[in-house]
């Protein structure tokens, strides 16, 4: 097979000691080529450890496949996880890919240039230092793979998964699935393919241990939305409405652990399945998947110091599906309890969203956008003070619909943090708490440190709140990762004097 794009290997020097121990650590950001087998491999494959010379090791699985090798079937690639945002250039190509993954690159690559603040010169430039390829190779690479996974993890007939991936035409999608894997759709099956119409379908997504699952569900239980969100029985559950192509595609999905696997499941419902990519590419943000553990935990470790168990490896960024409605929760979270947040923020769910028909109890409701509460107009104020929301929340709520619905401000995914943290702090009753919160919840900022937080004045007392920013300086740029940690050994601390 010829190859798409010249890919630079990786140093075998530096890589190979990571693919002869397994290194999870290096799980998603090395991938290993082997020219006997034609095949690439995650570095924690468990297949026979190949012999040295016969290793090319590569940025990311795109880089691989521009190279002439195919997915191995026994690793799995496109289980391994992502990268997260943290350095200039890298994260720029890192937002980037996110911005593709999650649906919203539909135009020519200089407007998704201009939309990051950059040249399209500069970003192929950047994006080829940091995945091997450049942007349109890269997506064509997440678009197969997923379709790999549907074809493995699923019986959904083939038509119906190549459009779920992202192609809009199946013989394009047949020709490049046989030019890069050099085997045919059907022929990866390893069941029988199913009816044309499910009820719901189940993928795995994968992250690096540890991985401390309880404490980011009980976060997220104590701010589920009613009727928008619910925790059960270990299983996060909500509703969701996306953009195909001008049509809004609405249903549910659920997210369960899979530790065996270190992936999670994800259960989407079928009228979800035209945007399943950018399904899953918000679970991924939501649970914070692309998370280094290994990396954050080695720089918070000395918190410790302060006093032991301020930090645990394995703590995880809590995120968001929907920008608008975490910061709607935000707003209302002011100066209250979390539990009357959540009510209140029910409320508005329940009156100004969208009922979905037919569902069994739980969640049924679609939170409503920033565009809905943008066209109403002043008259959102008074629906939403009609609600027990003060007046003052409920200005900042429709100055935030507005600046959304306008462009002014973007919550999506690749969005710079420290660019709409500015214009957050433009808008009316957003001071830095707020708006530090909402960067971290919807964009993954990795470096928000709320140091007037009631929970990390608690957690770090005895000290005011400018010392407390000037104690979280080494802590930079996992400052947000170090917030999340001082919130757990509270709810630890809180657990341990109930018993």
């Amino acid at each position: 097979m010829k190859p798409l794009q010249a890919a630079v290997p990786l140093d075998p020097d530096i890589c190979w000691p990571v693919l002869l121990a397994r290194d999870a650590r290096f799980d998603g950001r090395i991938f290993v080529g082997i020219s006997s087998t034609g095949v690439y491999c995650r570095p924690v494959c468990s297949a026979r450890t190949p012999k040295k010379e016969h290793c090319s090791f590569f940025p990311s699985a795109a880089a691989a496949e521009a190279a002439g090798y195919r997915p191995c079937l026994k690793c799995r690639p496109e289980l391994a996880p992502g990268l997260a945002p943290v350095d200039a250039s890298p994260a720029l190509a890192r937002r980037a890919a996110a911005r593709m993954e999650d649906g919203l690159w539909q135009c020519s690559l200089e407007q998704l240039a201009a939309a990051l603040g950059v040249t399209g010169r500069h970003l192929r430039r950047v994006f080829l230092a940091e995945y091997g390829v450049p942007p349109v190779q890269y997506l064509q690479t997440r678009r197969l793979l997923l379709a790999k996974s549907l074809l493995t993890d699923t019986d959904l007939p083939v038509t119906q998964a190549a459009f779920a991936a992202g192609f809009s035409s199946l013989r394009r999608f047949n020709a490049l699935f046989q030019q890069r894997y050099r085997l045919s759709p059907s022929a990866l099956r390893r069941q029988k393919e199913g009816p044309a119409e499910q009820e719901r379908i189940t993928l795995f997504l994968g992250y690096r241990p540890p991985y401390l699952w309880d404490e980011l569900l009980a976060f997220l239980q104590k701010r589920a939305i009613p009727g928008v969100e619910e925790v059960c029985g270990g299983v996060y559950r909500r509703t969701a409405a996306l953009l195909r192509d001008g049509e809004r595609c609405c249903g549910l999905f659920e997210v369960r652990p899979e530790a065996k696997k270190n992936a999670l499941a994800v259960t989407v419902s079928a009228p979800l399945l035209p945007v399943l990519a950018a399904v899953l590419a918000r679970v991924r943000q939501l649970f914070d998947l692309d998370c280094d553990p290994q990396e954050i935990g080695r720089r918070l470790l000395p918190m410790n110091r302060l006093q032991d168990g301020l930090c645990r490896p394995g703590a995880r960024l809590p995120g968001c599906f929907e920008p608008f409605e975490t910061a709607v929760r935000a707003v209302l979270g002011q100066q209250i309890t979390v539990r009357a947040a959540t009510v209140l923020a029910g409320r508005v769910a329940a009156s100004l969203g969208t009922p979905l028909p037919d569902l069994p109890a739980g969640p049924r409701f679609l939170f409503p956008s920033a565009a809905d509460v943008a066209a109403l107009g002043a008259a959102a104020e008074d629906r939403l003070c009609g609600l027990g929301i003060p007046r003052g929340r409920a200005r900042s709520i429709l100055a935030l619909a507005q600046a959304l619905a306008e462009g002014r401000l973007d919550l999506s995914a690749g969005a710079d943090p420290q660019r709409q943290l500015q214009v957050l702090l433009s808008l009316p009753g957003f001071g830095p708490w707020t708006a530090q919160y909402v960067a971290m919840r919807t964009l993954s900022w990795t470096d928000a440190f709320l140091y007037t937080d009631c929970g990390v004045k608690k957690a770090l007392p005895g000290r005011t709140p400018k010392q407390l920013l000037a104690l979280s300086g080494p802590w930079a740029p996992w400052r947000s990762y170090a917030t999340v940690n001082l919130w757990n050994f509270l709810e630890t601390k809180k657990g341990a004097d109930a018993r």
